[in-house]
């Protein structure tokens, strides 16, 4: 089944315009999912909207986008008068402003998307801007309007495509001064700090997100299966409670000897690594 994009626009920088198409990149499909069911008789539960004050229920006929002005007083939208809203953002993308994706930190990075050229006419254009990006090693910040919210984004070269990264706004992240304030500025032995970065020394290794896997997720079908075959429901499993440290410095001296020389390599087959076999 090919993949749909989820949104259809253009790519503009200065006068030089391109049909785009944006597609979502990652899938949520494989996690396990319950259904809610009647517990008497097994049936599968539906939700339902029900009048606040009649308690009756209001079929999808019957329902309507609702602003509250004021307790209780609402202004009445149809789905087509917000669909029918329009800013330039809602078609295209232009892109504002360049910067180092790096100057931007972390916690304003939401959700990547795949952005490709819509067609074989735009395939030029679209490739002069991410090259371009790329030697210039800069990522392009712009605005669309994705689910009915303008999100800040920021765009970078990626393969042959490109990726754009919805980004949060500034009102919408936290600031720290309330988490890490009481954390007090202590005196830091330079061997111990030595011996801690030896331990990570002795764990480098490479980024590879097909060896990553959900093992809650495999405790979950685990637990299926047992009770697929009638098998009791195990008892949890108390966490094991962190033993105090006495002696950081011995702490660490152990931990460094007991360190392999590199982590093993999970024997565990990701979704990712499965779907690769099937396809060949």
């Amino acid at each position: 089944m090919a993949t749909r994009p989820i949104w259809k626009g253009y790519l503009k920088l200065s006068l030089v315009t391109c049909s785009v198409e944006l597609y979502s990149a990652t899938v949520s499909s494989e996690k396990v999912s319950f259904r809610v069911l009647n517990r008497t008789t097994g049936n599968p539960v539906v939700r339902q909207y029900l009048d606040s004050e009649t308690g009756k229920v209001v079929d999808d006929k019957h329902q309507i986008k609702g602003y509250e002005i004021e307790s209780n007083q609402f202004l009445h939208f149809e789905e087509a008068e917000i669909d029918a809203l329009q800013i330039e953002s809602s078609h295209t993308l232009n892109l504002d402003s360049f910067v180092n994706k790096a100057d931007i930190q972390q916690i304003y990075l939401d959700t990547p998307y795949f952005l490709a050229p819509a067609d074989k006419v735009s395939t030029e254009a679209f490739a002069v801007i991410r090259e371009a990006l790329s030697h210039k090693k800069m990522a392009a910040l712009a605005r669309l309007v994705l689910y009915r919210r303008e999100r800040p984004v920021v765009i970078e070269p990626f393969h042959n495509g490109m990726i754009l990264t919805t980004l949060r706004y500034g009102h919408s992240v936290r600031t720290d001064e309330n988490i890490f304030h009481d954390i007090e500025a202590v005196k830091i032995d330079p061997d111990m700090t030595e011996l801690a970065t030896h331990i990570i020394d002795k764990k480098l290794g490479k980024f590879d997100p097909d060896t990553f896997v959900d093992r809650y997720d495999e405790a979950l079908l685990d637990l299926i299966k047992s009770r697929q075959k009638g098998a009791p429901v195990p008892k949890p499993v108390a966490p094991r409670k962190a033993e105090n440290v006495i002696n950081l410095f011995d702490a660490l001296k152990k931990s460094l000897a007991a360190t392999p020389s590199s982590e093993p390599r999970s024997t565990h087959e990701s979704p990712a690594s499965r779907r690769k076999k099937q396809a060949r």
